[in-house]
């Protein structure tokens, strides 16, 4: 199934922003959306 692509490469991605230093603050359903922080400083 094409779903379970999808999932694969999205927590690919996060890992990816996970390494950077990102870092996830919010996950938003309804509108699709994720809400990355780092630390300015980094």
């Amino acid at each position: 199934m094409g779903f379970s692509k999808n999932n694969e490469k999205l927590e690919d991605t996060l890992n990816d922003y996970a390494r950077e230093g990102w870092i996830v603050r919010e996950v938003a359903e309804s509108s699709a959306r994720i809400i990355f922080e780092r630390d300015k400083n980094r």
